[in-house]
């Protein structure tokens, strides 16, 4: 529905009303377009066109169009391309994947979520999410007690 009532071509999904969203792909021209900015949790793909001649114009648009960052995907054949994105692109997503599907952080097998205002890039399960709550301290005990202050490289 908000689809048409902004001009918006939908590929793929119905009118109902509800909680349940068919499958949706999404085609906009508009750079500024409403399902590019916001967090959708479902399967709606939102797909923006661009000319090849703008593509570091684009990069940058990705990077500033929304106050979100869960998920990434850069796909590319171009591995210096595909470096290139992923260095302006470093902190717009928590997880970015390269020339695969976007499929989330999944609980125990990476270690963070989402960037941004998406979450607070800890993740369920994770040791990283124990710092939040701890104040590490390392501790080192030497068993045999010192008979000089130098290392052995310093004896060369």
């Amino acid at each position: 529905v908000h689809c048409r009532s902004s001009g918006i071509n939908a590929e793929y999904g119905d009118d109902s009303v509800g909680y349940f969203v068919s499958p949706t792909i999404v085609l906009t021209s508009n750079p500024e377009c409403k399902l590019l900015k916001e967090e959708i949790f479902g399967p709606v793909v939102t797909v923006y066109v661009y000319k090849d001649a703008e593509w570091a114009e684009t990069v940058k648009l990705v990077d500033e169009t929304s106050p979100y960052g869960l998920t990434g995907s850069i796909f590319c054949r171009d591995r210096s391309i595909l470096h290139e994105t992923h260095k302006a692109l470093r902190h717009s997503a928590g997880n970015i994947y390269f020339n695969d599907k976007s499929t989330g952080s999944v609980v125990g097998q990476q270690p963070f979520g989402g960037s941004r205002a998406s979450g607070t890039n800890d993740k369920a399960v994770s040791l990283n999410l124990i710092g939040k709550w701890t104040s590490p301290q390392a501790i080192k005990e030497t068993l045999v007690p010192l008979t000089t202050h130098t290392y052995p490289y310093m004896d060369q």
